[in-house]
């Protein structure tokens, strides 16, 4: 499995090239150390049978500050950007982000599992490891970045809560 792992990111590395981003794997992300513009590092997504998400790195080296303030993705229906929050009671709860999210210049954020992620809702077929979509960025700052993202359902978290099943929690086909 890590040979197919190793093969797929070859290939969203070779596509990527001909975009003005520049896709990376696991190296140093620090942000300092690409050229300018906006890169996306790391893309992949996981997917149920209603909804998905993606997740990935985006490093700010535009001179300003910018802010994520929406998605779309040939995928699905509707993408929004959704984070975890922890209620009153202790419990996680999935929602929408209100006003986007700010990346200062020369910082990056992590779109991860358990924190801030790209939801996907309305999946127009489905999701199979190794599928490869296609998703925008759109900023307030910045015109928007088009990326691609593996699908790996089997990929395990680095950080978060672990796998979730967004379908029970209100993010099924709208």
């Amino acid at each position: 499995m890590n040979a197919m792992r190793t093969l797929l990111a070859a290939a969203a590395a070779a596509l990527s090239l001909t975009s003005p981003m520049l896709a990376h794997g696991t190296e140093d992300h620090s942000a300092t150390e690409h050229p300018d513009g906006i890169h996306i590092h790391d893309a992949y997504a996981r997917a149920s049978a209603q909804s998905g998400a993606v997740f990935f790195i985006i490093h700010n080296n535009t001179g300003a500050d910018i802010t994520i303030t929406g998605a779309r993705s040939d995928a699905a229906e509707v993408a929004e950007l959704h984070t975890h929050k922890e209620d009153a009671n202790g419990v996680m709860q999935m929602m929408q982000i209100e006003g986007g999210v700010p990346v200062p210049f020369g910082e990056m954020h992590a779109f991860q599992r358990g924190g801030d992620h790209v939801m996907l809702m309305g999946l127009k077929a489905p999701l199979k490891d190794g599928d490869i979509i296609t998703v925008t960025l759109i900023f307030d700052g910045a015109a928007p970045v088009t990326f691609e993202a593996v699908v790996d359902n089997n990929r395990k978290p680095e950080d978060g809560m672990g796998e979730m099943d967004h379908s029970k929690m209100g993010h099924g086909t709208p």
